[in-house]
């Protein structure tokens, strides 16, 4: 995994980025806030996903999470397309790999794999995630893509749940983000079938959040939905995102959350600044989420 810091923004680098690294971590600047843009980088080969792919999405998703002054996450992929699903060529040169990343992970609370926890890590990334789509978004991609939380894709890319050309069915957390997105009935269909769905048609499916004329286009769009949500507290943003992953259980499991993370909000630095701003009618001014109200200094 490659990172680094730079000052030009990645929609104007998606011609690939100088790194045989399968995934690469860009940071910029956004009207003052620190965002990161990660990026599948196989662009020869659509960006189909490998073991290394998998393992460096892994790592990313940690190290981001790590990161208290992270204010936003896009999610895209170098060259023609966004992902065109696993590379199955690569993957099965070594199927004990595939054994082992198969295996869940008993220690995890969620039992998460190797495979699911590449998707599922960016819905409990505490900071947004915006998936820019272009190109083909195929299989483990739509996967990927549905573990953002919002996608803006290109007019003309496709979408397909394609696992089933393969007689198989989604295994990256696909089973709950489909069905959280289009519903169960058209999450079947679509997997039974693997219908091939444009742009246009994801996002009337509820796959994909809107769309964009060009990729450039679902870049600047991506930003500019960042700069929305760099406006608002990111303790607020972390909470939302932990509240809807776990929204769809049983109601005394919901409310339980829902007063959780509210009770974590009450005593943050952010939600003070936030309701501070709010009554003098201006801009808050946020400091690393996480941060608590205990012995902050009085201003």
């Amino acid at each position: 995994m490659n990172t680094r810091d730079t000052a030009t923004p990645a929609h104007d680098q998606h011609t690939g980025a100088a790194t045989d690294d399968p995934v690469t971590i860009t940071y910029e600047e956004l009207d003052g806030a620190r965002i990161a843009v990660v990026a599948l980088n196989r662009p020869a080969k659509l960006n189909a996903l490998t073991m290394a792919t998998l393992r460096g999405l892994d790592a990313a998703a940690k190290s981001l999470r790590r990161d208290r002054d992270l204010r936003g996450v896009i999610f895209a992929g170098e060259g023609a397309s966004f992902c065109a699903g696993l590379d199955f060529a690569s993957v099965m040169k070594k199927p004990l790999d595939i054994v082992s990343a198969f295996a869940p992970n008993p220690l995890a609370r969620d039992g998460a794999n190797l495979f699911q926890r590449v998707c599922w890590e960016w819905r409990r990334l505490p900071a947004p995630v915006i998936a820019v789509v272009h190109g083909h978004c195929y299989g483990g991609g739509v996967q990927l893509a549905l573990g953002a939380d919002f996608r803006v894709t290109a007019a003309d890319a496709r979408w397909s749940v394609l696992e089933t050309k393969w007689g198989l069915i989604p295994d990256m957390s696909g089973a709950r983000t489909l069905a959280d997105h289009v519903g169960a009935e058209r999450a079947r269909w679509l997997t039974m079938t693997g219908e091939e769905l444009s742009g246009t048609e994801a996002v009337a499916a509820g796959l994909a959040t809107e769309t964009a004329d060009s990729l450039d286009d679902a870049h600047a769009r991506a930003r500019d939905m960042l700069r929305q949500l760099i406006g608002r507290s990111p303790d607020q943003i972390a909470a939302t995102k932990s509240l809807f992953n776990s929204a769809w259980r049983s109601p005394r499991a919901t409310f339980r959350a829902e007063r959780f993370q509210q009770a974590k909000l009450l005593v943050s630095e952010n939600a003070a600044r936030a309701r501070a701003a709010g009554l003098k009618k201006r801009a808050p001014d946020f400091v690393s989420r996480g941060t608590l109200i205990f012995g902050r200094k009085k201003r």
